[in-house]
């Protein structure tokens, strides 16, 4: 594959040939921790649905999304609606839909499409224009640009471009915290304690978070691997890597002071004796040391990343 863009200025989408272009979509979404991700497209037949994919949503749950890729100067209504019918006359189940242009998309088509969308039953939809996507790509996934826009030829079966987008050996400390502040970013970690909490798997979220800064293996609360990220052990500055180190060490911290709040009766599950309920109480002076040693842990973490935008509360 040719060089096709320097990272200067912005990326000219429209010199990557359709499959190009959904290669580093795909490899993006691998890097932005989504699972069970399918690449339609790159086998024909797809029906609409260039990439399926499981998608983590804000509060830990998943939805299954299509994403389509339009390698177009612009998403025209035709075609979103065209893109929209095939998805759903398909056997795949819908609970979202994402378009991904190269292109520009204005404040007027995104409100018609997301009309339409609706009306064809289809509540979540996202748009990202060129730009959008260029600008989340520069988050999570330059390194991912670096090496396509450089010449660097991306796999073209989805296992190996999967483990095209996990390998970590290019990576700058910068993408490598870029990364791990994806793990940080969670309810467990942002939410401030009150003195009645619904506290829905917080043991299990602070594990996992500790898991995934020392070991790298980012899981879900039922034990099933995420994906892979930079662990600790892959930061080479020595002060980078003391204080994402310190940061590991305050959320474990943290988890040992809460089932210390649990032994002490300090944090108590709610009496209604069902086993499904995530209300608890904590005493004031509990969640104010919980709390503390929460915003220690992200403000150590902000110290060496200051793109770094979670805050407690």
């Amino acid at each position: 594959m040719r060089s096709i863009s320097r990272l200067v200025q912005k990326i000219h989408f429209e010199d990557f040939s359709g499959s190009e272009f959904e290669r580093l979509v795909f490899a993006y979404h691998v890097r932005a921790r989504w699972t069970e991700l399918a690449w339609y497209g790159q086998g024909g037949g797809d029906h609409g649905r260039d990439i399926v994919g499981s998608e983590p949503l804000d509060d830990d749950a998943r939805r299954r999304t299509v994403i389509q890729c339009v390698n177009r100067g612009s998403l025209t209504q035709k075609k979103a609606e065209h893109d929209i019918q095939r998805v759903l006359s398909s056997s795949t189940k819908v609970d979202a839909l994402k378009f991904v242009t190269r292109g520009a998309v204005s404040a007027t088509r995104r409100d018609a499409i997301h009309i339409f969308a609706k009306t064809s039953g289809i509540e979540s939809l996202t748009i990202w224009s060129g730009a959008e996507f260029e600008e989340h790509l520069r988050l999570i996934g330059e390194d991912l640009l670096k090496r396509f826009c450089a010449g660097e030829v991306f796999p073209d079966k989805a296992d190996e471009l999967r483990r095209f987008a996990d390998d970590f050996a290019g990576l700058t400390d910068g993408d490598a915290l870029a990364q791990m502040a994806a793990v940080l970013d969670r309810p467990a970690l942002r939410t401030p304690f009150h003195a009645e909490c619904s506290l829905v798997a917080f043991q299990q979220a602070i594990e996992d978070t500790i898991a995934a800064l020392n070991t790298g293996i980012w899981r879900t609360r039922e034990g099933d691997e995420i994906r892979r990220i930079p662990s600790l052990h892959h930061l080479r500055d020595q002060r980078i890597k003391a204080n994402v180190s310190r940061s590991a060490q305050l959320i474990d911290q943290l988890r040992r002071t809460f089932l210390s709040g649990l032994r002490d009766k300090r944090i108590r599950p709610c009496a209604c004796g069902s086993d499904t309920c995530t209300i608890f109480f904590v005493d004031p002076a509990a969640g104010v040391e919980l709390d503390r040693i929460r915003s220690e842990a992200l403000s150590a973490f902000r110290e060496v990343y200051p793109g770094f935008r979670v805050h407690l509360g």
